[in-house]
């Protein structure tokens, strides 16, 4: 189970379960609640993400997440998915002005186009560790200083390459540094990664990337892919 809880002034003003294809923002915001993401506890099965939150102003318009249809699917068959949550953590690395980056393996669907190194998190893993293992697994690098950045959610419904699905992924999106840096090594070979490289920050604009990479960045301030 995941747990959101809203902290306003050093108090907790609202907790509650994520449901599934939920978006934490939005759950907040129905609440009467606006903030960011400050923290992460707890484990795979038993999470609580902690966000620092200030009353919702008055007519503010409420966060509009997107869910997603894939084309060909009849309204019986999208009751019928069995829904499935993905909680994965990922982390922003970046060393010499240079962005850690691993491509993703045809068989993910999105093969071809660049992500952070990161992926889901174990049975009973702790986010911060899960960063440290799927960096290691992915690049070969060692990272520490592991902090939470932000939280990203998608919901999609409907036909992808893994077949019919009702996904959430809840993306625990990190900072991490890399005090030695080396000449990425994929280890985890036949997995999700087939390459791995350090970018240019100011080459980044020519690199084929998924959503979660611009929001990443954006929240780390470390640019802009669109600039």
């Amino acid at each position: 189970m995941i747990t959101v809880v809203g902290v306003h002034e050093g108090r907790t003003v609202a907790a509650f379960a994520l449901g599934h294809g939920e978006d934490p923002l939005v759950g907040l915001h129905a609440r009467g609640w606006t903030g960011r993401a400050e923290a992460v506890e707890g484990v795979r099965g038993d999470l609580t993400l902690r966000y620092a939150v200030e009353p919702v102003r008055r007519g503010g318009p409420p966060p509009e997440p997107v869910v997603p249809e894939g084309p060909g699917l009849s309204a019986g068959q999208r009751r019928s998915v069995r829904p499935h949550q993905r909680v994965a953590a990922y982390a922003v690395v970046v060393a010499d002005d240079r962005l850690l980056l691993t491509q993703l393996a045809a068989r993910t669907g999105a093969g071809g186009r660049w992500n952070l190194p990161g992926g889901g998190l174990d049975p009973g893993e702790r986010p911060r560790a899960a960063v440290v293992r799927e960096v290691l697994e992915e690049t070969g690098q060692v990272v520490e200083d592991v902090r939470l950045l932000d939280v990203m959610t998608q919901h999609w419904v409907g036909r992808s390459a893994r077949g019919l699905e009702d996904y959430h992924a809840v993306r625990l999106l990190h900072t991490a540094r890399c005090p030695r840096p080396t000449p990425p090594v994929v280890h985890d070979v036949g997995g999700s990664t087939a390459d791995a490289r350090w970018v240019r920050l100011d080459e980044l604009g020519s690199v084929e990337v998924v959503a979660s990479v611009q929001v990443a960045l954006r929240a780390a301030g470390v640019a802009d892919l669109h600039a």
